[in-house]
C-alpha cells in the first residue's frame, strides 16, 4: 500500500493532473462539484485511470471534507505510483478531457 497526499480543485472546467507541489502532494482538478462525495468519487476514478488499477484499489484515507486528501493505492510501490504520475504528466495524460 502507498500513500498519496492531493490537492484538489472541484467544480473544474476539466478533469486532469496539474503537476506536484513542493510538498510532495499531487495536485490535480475534477469537474464534480465538493458535495455528496461527488468530488472524491472523481478523485478516485481520476488517480485509478491514471495509476493503471481498479477503483477499488484507492481509497480515500483522510480529508473528506477537505481540498488537501490522502489516498492509499493498493498493488503498487510509492516507485511506481510517482513513475506512472510523472509519465501521465509528460504525456499530457492526465486530463480526460485533452488539454
Amino acid at each position: 500500500m502507498t500513500r498519496l497526499s492531493v490537492l484538489v480543485q472541484a467544480g473544474a472546467v476539466r478533469d486532469g493532473l496539474r503537476g506536484w507541489r513542493g510538498d510532495g502532494a499531487l495536485k490535480l482538478r475534477v469537474t464534480a462539484a465538493p458535495e455528496r462525495g461527488l468530488a472524491n468519487r472523481a478523485v478516485r476514478e481520476l488517480l485509478a485511470g491514471v495509476l493503471g488499477v481498479g477503483v477499488e484499489a484507492v481509497r480515500l484515507e483522510r480529508g473528506a471534507g477537505s481540498r488537501s486528501k490522502g489516498f492509499e493505492i493498493d498493488g503498487l510501490s510509492e516507485a511506481e505510483v510517482k513513475q506512472r504520475i510523472d509519465a501521465a504528466l509528460a504525456a499530457g495524460r492526465g486530463s480526460t478531457h485533452g488539454e
